[in-house]
């Protein structure tokens, strides 16, 4: 057997995080099965889509690495891919299955159909429509009645059907609502179109969200009436905001684009959705497309929803920051730095050096930059630590003998064994004079450098401007 996936987004806005998973299971499984993957647009809810937001699902796959075999500029056998373009397929499939006995014409008006309710108060159709006779159904449609299609659902048995992640699902028929099919305006429903789509194009397994399995018996009852063979199906469990929470799209939750805003680099960011509801024999982490490929199985694929951690996001995507090469670090960051206030006074170049191993994403820049122009006088007690027993008179002799060592540096690369020589001649050890040095600087108890990398950064004439402010703070302060 071929095997074919597809992924099928409705253009309502921007790659929401669960979405984005279930392409990459599905291109996953298809590329470790050498079998196609095939994009194909939902989009028959014509009153919620967004403008351009197409053009957003095919460039955010492209960012994401996952590529595709069918639809979009592709094309394909078994083109258009776009279901609003395939209008007259479901309405000729839809009246097949009228025929067949699976559906049927519903002419209810919206008043009689929001005061149906069965004996528990809930609102369920109640196949008012299945006992019309052909007359007054031929009569109803040549009088231009506004009609829907109907699915006729057995009113007993049980559906029965296999996950290949939850095993053998049962569902009394008895529960299942005659869902519309096509609705008054000619265009199908979700639950007909994608039907009839995975069967014309071949798809062999059916990936999606786990919110689906409550209507793929409604699916399969369709395939049943046509005689058709249904496809392998493979439902995967939500990504939780919480323990309490799902992920939702509605809300704004986690989209595929604000973490690129952030500075997420899009490797990690698919490395770690693929970790969301999966996990390989070797419980190994950090994976490249290539690596995901290889060891996707859907036995490694968890029943139980999966909340998403940006700690954990930030971890991931710091090793990937780490393996970029410096000039891609620079290139990558240099957009968030400009958005700094350092950005107007220091070399990106020299604070690039700095913090290619220091950040976990790339909006962390400014934050990180910005303590070099917010100097201001600050509070002696982060420079005095008692634990490095560094108090006053320490304090003081470090910062004359590094300005004096600074000042006769000619070349950065000997910072630091003047700076460890300053020491010495004031009987300190290195770790005293360099905490001296980098917390005199930057009036900062953390900073994304030491003292030698700051001191290149700020230039020696700032430098010393900076550690002279500080000696004056000291000495105003301890007279002794």
């Amino acid at each position: 057997m071929q095997i074919r996936t597809r992924f099928a987004p409705s253009p309502t806005g921007f790659m929401h995080i669960g979405n984005l998973r279930t392409a990459l299971y599905a291109y996953l499984f298809a590329r470790k099965n050498n079998g196609s993957f095939i994009i194909r647009i939902e989009d028959t809810d014509q009153e919620r889509l967004v403008e351009g937001a197409v053009d957003m699902i095919f460039s955010t796959l492209a960012q994401a690495g996952i590529d595709y075999d069918e639809g979009g500029e592709k094309g394909g056998p078994y083109a258009p891919y776009t279901q609003s373009e395939r209008k007259q397929i479901y309405l000729e499939y839809a009246k097949k299955l009228i025929d067949l006995g699976g559906a049927y014409y519903c002419f209810c008006s919206k008043e009689r159909l929001e005061h149906l309710t069965d004996e528990n108060g809930v609102k369920k159709y109640d196949k008012h429509c299945l006992t019309l006779s052909a007359e007054q159904i031929k009569a109803n449609l040549n009088t231009g009645m506004p009609y829907v299609i109907r699915q006729n659902v057995p009113q007993e048995g049980e559906s029965i059907f296999h996950d290949l992640v939850f095993g053998e699902i049962k569902v009394n028929c008895a529960e299942l609502e005659d869902g519309v099919l096509i609705k008054s305006d000619g265009m199908p429903t979700y639950n007909f179109a994608n039907v009839i789509d995975d069967h014309i194009m071949q798809i062999s397994h059916v990936i999606r969200g786990s919110e689906f399995i409550s209507s793929t018996p409604k699916f399969n009852l369709i395939y049943d009436s046509f005689g058709w063979k249904r496809p392998a199906y493979m439902h995967l469990s939500p990504i939780m905001k919480d323990r309490e929470r799902k992920l939702s799209k509605r809300y704004g939750d986690a989209n595929f684009n604000d973490f690129i805003e952030k500075g997420y680099l899009s490797q990690a960011i698919v490395n770690y959705i693929a970790l969301l509801g999966w996990s390989p024999q070797d419980n190994r982490e950090k994976m490249s497309i290539a690596e995901l490929i290889d060891a996707f199985s859907v036995e490694g694929i968890s029943k139980s929803g999966s909340i998403f951690d940006e700690e954990k996001l930030k971890w991931l995507n710091s090793l990937y920051i780490k393996e970029l090469s410096l000039e891609d670090f620079l290139e990558l960051g240099k957009p968030f730095y400009d958005r700094s206030k350092a950005a107007k006074q220091f070399d990106w170049h020299l604070f690039g050096k700095v913090l290619h191993s220091r950040v976990e994403y790339l909006a962390e820049i400014p934050e990180k930059t910005d303590f070099l122009v917010d100097f201001a006088e600050y509070d002696l007690n982060i420079l005095l630590n008692e634990k490095l027993k560094i108090d006053s008179t320490v304090a003081k002799c470090s910062i004359k003998g590094a300005i004096k060592a600074i000042s006769a540096v000619k070349d950065y690369a000997d910072l630091f064994t003047a700076l460890v020589g300053a020491a010495a001649e004031c009987g300190i050890n290195k770790k005293q004079m360099l905490w001296c040095v980098r917390v005199g600087l930057t009036g900062a108890l953390v900073t994304p450098g030491g003292a030698t990398e700051l001191i290149e950064i700020l230039g020696k004439d700032k430098t010393i401007e900076r550690l002279n402010f500080g000696l004056q703070l000291l000495e105003k302060t301890y007279k002794d």
